[in-house]
C-alpha cells in the first residue's frame, strides 16, 4: 500500500487543470506543463483535488501508484509556486554572471563558460558567486543545476567549486610535513 498515493492533491487557487486520457496538463501563474502517466494508475478529479489509484493488484500498477502521484503533485505545485534551486560558488576569481539569455561563468578555466538559459526558466545572480535557478519543472530545474556543477565540481581540500546551496562538502585534511 502506498502511503504517499494515498494523499490527494490538492489544487490550488489560479491553478487550472485539464484531464484528457492519460495526460494531465496544469496551467497557473508561473507557466504551464504536462504530464503522461502510465496506463497501470487511474486519474481522477473531483472536489478540487485529484486522486491516483493503482487499476488492479499487479506489480507495476503498485510501483507507479506512489510515482504517478509525486509526478502530478510536482505538476500542480510547479506551475502555481515554481521550483527555485541555489548554487555557491567557492575560490579566488570564481563568478557568475547573467548576460541576455547566457549564464557566464568564470571558473578557473582558460576561457569564461557561457551556458544558454532554456526558455521557460529564469536565472538571477545577486552575487556573483551566487545563482538562482527558477522554473514551473522540478525535473528540468535540477538537470539544469546539475550541469552548472558539473562544470566545477567542488574538491576536498578546499572546497573551490560550484555547489548547491544546501550541500555540505566533506573536507579532507591536506599533506602533512
Amino acid at each position: 500500500m502506498s502511503r504517499i498515493g494515498k494523499n490527494p492533491v490538492h489544487i490550488p487557487q489560479g491553478v487550472d487543470v485539464k484531464l484528457v486520457g492519460h495526460t494531465l496538463t496544469a496551467k497557473g501563474k508561473v507557466g504551464q506543463g504536462s504530464v503522461t502517466l502510465v496506463e497501470d494508475v487511474s486519474v481522477e478529479m473531483k472536489d478540487g483535488a485529484i486522486t491516483v489509484a493503482p487499476i488492479g493488484e499487479s506489480r507495476r500498477a503498485r510501483n507507479m501508484w506512489g510515482t504517478s502521484r509525486a509526478l502530478v503533485n510536482n505538476l500542480v505545485h510547479g506551475v502555481s509556486d515554481g521550483f527555485t534551486e541555489n548554487l555557491e560558488i567557492n575560490g579566488v576569481g570564481y563568478r557568475a554572471a547573467v548576460q541576455g539569455k547566457e549564464l557566464v561563468l568564470a571558473l578557473g578555466y582558460t576561457h569564461d563558460i557561457k551556458y544558454p538559459i532554456p526558455a521557460g526558466v529564469t536565472m538571477k545572480t545577486e552575487k556573483p558567486t551566487t545563482i538562482s535557478i527558477t522554473g514551473p519543472d522540478k525535473q528540468q530545474i535540477g538537470q539544469i543545476a546539475a550541469e552548472i556543477r558539473a562544470f566545477r565540481p567542488p574538491e576536498p581540500y578546499k572546497g573551490k567549486g560550484v555547489k548547491y546551496a544546501k550541500e555540505t562538502i566533506v573536507r579532507k585534511e591536506g599533506k602533512k610535513k
